[in-house]
């Protein structure tokens, strides 16, 4: 064995920066805006009775797996600040990795299925809630859930048997998959163009047919519309699924799917930190921003806590 080879038992996690007073506070804040935002958002989806139809469904698990995802991939920058020790073990770091590719690959399928529901919304409306019914949407949802975990599974599992790495320092802010590929000294050629293809046929490429090909059928139905209040109500319906969708493959093309002559590690780690955190942190503002309903929601929810709060003050008083 090289000298310079090592059987690692721990890895350390660099960060996006050597300055933890830099990175922790950006990190917490943006962690703390994800965490609250989808909760909100989760919350008043599960309360508010006008919510419960089926893009709020696919939304709450949209919402479910943006908290996952940020839990996953920022943990342990956040404690490691606390604990002053960067370094994870080499089982946990395998399994960071893993629930990290199954939750992005989840949120595409369920980004997907949101599709889906939105082509039988306006090119079908007549049969929408025969079609979208509780059945077939629990069905789509746990679907994209096994999909998820499963898809992942074949990259992960090479990569854990690799037991020699050239250096225990991971340059990233968590276990992901290239950085680990880069400081192997295994021979990782078979591995990249399995993960590549996988990523570019299976994690994005096959979401994104089953977004793209309904939006082609959505687009041809809204122009046959003769209103034009009609046609704007129908993009508008549609608006923010496609700004979310749009941004989360932006990001995952330019951290998986470019040539290594155009990208560094470094690149890398921002279009990671935007795919784990600024996504995540985003996707609330997109659907509560330019949604009525959940502009409605969120009023009718806080009449309802001021009215309890002020039936407390005079209980109390």
């Amino acid at each position: 064995m090289d000298p310079n080879q090592t059987m690692v038992k721990y890895f350390i996690i660099k960060g996006i920066t050597d300055v933890p007073e830099l990175q922790v506070p950006m990190f917490l804040l943006i962690y703390l805006i994800t965490l609250g935002g989808n909760m909100i958002l989760l919350l008043l989806v599960c309360l508010d009775r006008r919510l419960h139809t089926p893009m709020y469904f696919f939304l709450g698990n949209l919402s479910i797996v943006d908290m996952s995802c940020s839990t996953v991939t920022l943990h342990k920058i956040l404690s490691s600040f606390i604990t002053r020790d960067k370094s994870v073990s080499y089982l946990s770091c395998m399994i960071q990795m893993y629930m990290f590719g199954s939750l992005a690959g989840h949120e595409l399928l369920i980004l997907a299925a949101m599709s889906c529901d939105r082509y039988v919304a306006i090119c079908n409306p007549l049969r929408y809630h025969m079609v979208m019914n509780t059945r077939t949407c629990s069905l789509l949802a746990s679907t994209c859930w096994v999909l998820g975990f499963l898809q992942i599974i074949p990259p992960v599992g090479i990569i854990y048997s690799f037991s020699c790495y050239s250096t225990i320092e991971i340059n990233h802010f968590f276990c992901d998959i290239i950085p680990l590929m880069r400081i192997s000294c295994n021979d990782t050629s078979f591995l990249e163009k399995l993960f590549f293809l996988e990523v570019l046929f299976l994690i994005n490429g096959t979401p994104f047919l089953l977004t793209f090909i309904p939006y082609i059928f959505i687009i041809l139905t809204i122009l046959k519309i003769r209103s034009r209040i009609g046609r704007r109500k129908a993009f508008y319906t549609c608006s923010s699924h496609l700004t979310a969708f749009i941004l989360l493959n932006t990001t995952l093309i330019g951290q998986y799917l470019t040539p290594n002559l155009w990208s560094t590690l470094d690149s890398q780690k921002y279009f990671a930190l935007f795919n784990t955190a600024a996504v995540p942190m985003l996707n609330p503002l997109i659907y509560s921003l330019k949604n009525k309903d959940v502009k409605k929601a969120f009023r009718w929810s806080l009449g309802k806590v001021k009215q309890h709060l002020s039936v407390c003050s005079i209980y109390y008083s």
